[in-house]
């Protein structure tokens, strides 16, 4: 008999958390290097503007692929072949003569960078009860801080101690190293050998297992055609150009309106994502509070985290205007903090509203409608930041998440039960129809 490991579950997440930080290091490589590989290549800012805007393309256009990818051929494969390119193409960086390259290499990053969300989601979707994927989901997320945490330190070092292009070499082998580690120890809650009996049942509590619904082919049109799809999907385009302007700007930002040089950017620049890892684990812990003492249900408690972490960001409004650096470092952590505590509820909520084998195309569609939000707003920055400043553009940030709050209250219709969509058979039952199997409630 095969050894079982309790709480297997949380093992299975660490280990995606894991591949979320080499992601967000091979993401955050660039945004760190930027000043030296800016000069070292005779690159201008709206030059630079265009680079990360071409990740931004196809950033969107990577996440519905890579979620239906893998909702077709599993995570455990799907997510490998995304985390080797990443690595693969973090690595070909070093070897960039010039802008247009890095537009290149930029842009075939975002093709495969899309998948961690995607992957991340659903792995909650199989491997949580309803009540933890909002904590499944920041806890996955947190990577993120941690990948940008990591970056400045790393790539400053890499850079002082070798180049740049070693830089690059660096942080894409630590992503191949994560795909050997993920490939020999994820599987699918099904097929671990290490999961037992009583995880398996408090996983599946509260819901209809149907393994067949669980292995159908995701129905696109039927997807987009719902109004919580869009409900879910427009916040967050209001909400990632907070995260592309942490991630791709802030360095940028902090050398050239604040006059930091590259080793003050390391020792500043991870506070906000310190921040975020915080605000990570705010969303589930808060919606599941508000359940147990005030029994506002599961999905209403997101939303009411989503709203407050929405007038916390009012705060990113000032950071252009202060005139102390620490008190923008400090109100640029205030929005990593409120960022990550909106952004992981309604990330979340694709397993809530929909069935678990369209959960990663669900997830990849709404982040395909976040990354518009980002390139547009990237690609305006890069056009005007120059003339008007950054002040303008931090105003923006602060107050898009309101609008999100809105969309979030007013579009989505959650079930009854704040969870999971009904089995099939729940809902030939209730409507005493024949189902349409590819569609749902």
């Amino acid at each position: 008999m095969a050894l079982k490991i309790k709480g297997l579950r949380w093992w299975m997440i660490g280990l995606l958390t894991l591949g979320t930080v080499m992601n967000y290091l091979a993401r955050s490589s660039l945004a760190v290097a930027a000043p030296t590989v800016m000069k070292d290549l005779h690159i201008t800012t709206q030059q630079y503007g265009w680079i990360t805007g071409a990740f931004l393309v196809l950033y969107p256009i990577g996440a519905p692929i890579t979620g239906y990818l893998m909702d077709r051929i599993g995570l455990r494969l799907g997510f490998l072949l995304c985390g080797v390119m990443w690595s693969i193409v973090c690595m070909l960086h070093g070897l960039a003569d010039g802008w247009v390259g890095l537009f290149v290499l930029r842009g075939l990053l975002g093709l495969a960078e899309a998948s961690f969300i995607p992957a991340g989601m659903r792995a909650a979707a199989f491997w949580f009860p309803s009540k933890e994927r909002a904590l499944a989901a920041g806890i996955f997320n947190i990577g993120t801080s941690i990948g940008a945490i990591l970056a400045p330190p790393l790539i400053a070092w890499s850079i002082l101690r070798y180049n740049w292009e070693t830089a690059f070499v660096i942080a894409g082998a630590l992503g191949l190293v994560w795909g050997v580690l993920w490939f020999v120890f994820y599987r699918h809650p099904t097929d671990h050998p290490a999961l037992s009996q009583a995880e398996s049942d408090y996983i599946n509590e509260g819901r209809v297992v149907d393994a067949a619904a669980d292995a159908r082919k995701p129905n696109l049109g039927s997807i987009l055609r719902q109004r919580n799809f869009w409900g879910i999907a427009l916040p967050r385009f209001f909400a990632d150009p907070v995260w592309g302007t942490i991630v791709f700007w802030m360095p940028l930002y902090l050398n050239q309106a604040r006059g930091f040089d590259l080793k003050t950017i390391a020792a500043t620049a991870w506070l906000p994502f310190v921040a975020a890892d915080i605000g990570c684990l705010m969303g589930g812990t808060v919606s599941v509070w508000l359940n147990k003492h005030f029994k506002i249900t599961i999905f209403n408690g997101k939303r009411v985290v989503f709203t407050i972490g929405a007038i916390i960001m009012t705060a990113m409004c000032g950071v252009g205007f202060v005139k102390d650096p620490m008190m923008a470092i400090f109100l640029l952590c205030l929005g990593g903090f409120a960022h990550q505590t909106l952004s992981v509820t309604v990330i979340s909520m694709s397993a809530d509203l929909f069935q678990r084998n369209e959960v990663a195309t669900v997830t990849g569609l709404a982040g395909l409608s976040a990354g518009i939000g980002n390139l547009l707003f990237t690609l305006v920055i890069g056009t005007f930041v120059t003339a008007v400043g950054y002040a303008p553009f931090f105003v923006a940030l602060g107050l898009g998440d309101l609008i999100g709050a809105v969309i979030l209250w007013t579009v989505v219709k959650p079930h009854i039960t704040g969870t999971a969509t009904p089995s099939p058979v729940q809902m030939h039952k209730r409507a005493g129809v024949e189902v349409n199997r590819t569609a749902n409630a």
